[in-house]
């Protein structure tokens, strides 16, 4: 397993924070996720998604990733 923080803009409260959840879930590999207004912490099974994935999948659900 491996583990990422993941700064992310636009999020501004709590309905931000269920909406990052819920895309960062919902990708496949990722076992667990915190997330707060401004990043998420990804643990996730690198055979099963990347890096490139959870952040695509939070870029898709409207939000700016900054590293």
């Amino acid at each position: 397993m491996a583990e990422v923080t993941i700064r992310i803009e636009g999020m501004s409260c709590q309905h931000c924070v269920m909406r990052v959840k819920k895309a960062v879930d919902g990708v496949d590999g990722v076992s667990s996720s915190e997330v707060e207004v401004g990043s998420a912490k990804v643990v996730f099974d690198e055979s099963r998604t990347s890096v490139d994935a959870i952040k695509a999948a939070i870029t898709n659900a409207g939000y700016k990733v900054i590293s």
